[in-house]
């Protein structure tokens, strides 16, 4: 079993930051690529940033000079760093990591289960 737990969602004034973190745990062979989706109320899950484990970084333009994602291979943990918060920020936020379990040969994709952001203004 694989698991992703997020961490760092939180209530923060507009202009402030917040650090998301995401752990993958389990039996993990390889991890292709982890990332950060986001979904307000009656709308759909979209990509705010993702990052392989090779350093390639794929972002939403709104998230550009904003958010900074990164990732450390040795704890299979990505981390979103999030700066300048806007009242449109307000989601939640859900990890999403395209991984390899142990004995098998194809990834599969796996979520958190989300965590709440809420910019206050």
């Amino acid at each position: 079993q694989v698991q992703l737990v997020e961490s760092g969602g939180d209530l923060v004034q507009a202009g402030g930051s917040l650090r998301l973190s995401c752990k993958a745990s389990g039996s993990i062979d390889r991890i292709n690529n982890m990332g950060w989706w986001r979904q307000i109320p009656g709308k759909q899950r979209e990509l705010v940033a993702a990052i392989t484990t090779r350093g390639t970084i794929t972002e939403k333009d709104s998230a550009k000079g904003r958010f900074t994602i990164s990732i450390d291979n040795a704890k299979n943990t990505v981390f979103l760093q999030m700066n300048s918060l806007k009242l449109e920020d307000t989601a939640v936020y859900y990890c999403n990591a395209e991984i390899v379990p142990s004995g098998r040969f194809f990834h599969e994709t796996y979520w958190g289960q989300g965590t709440q952001v809420t910019v206050s203004s």
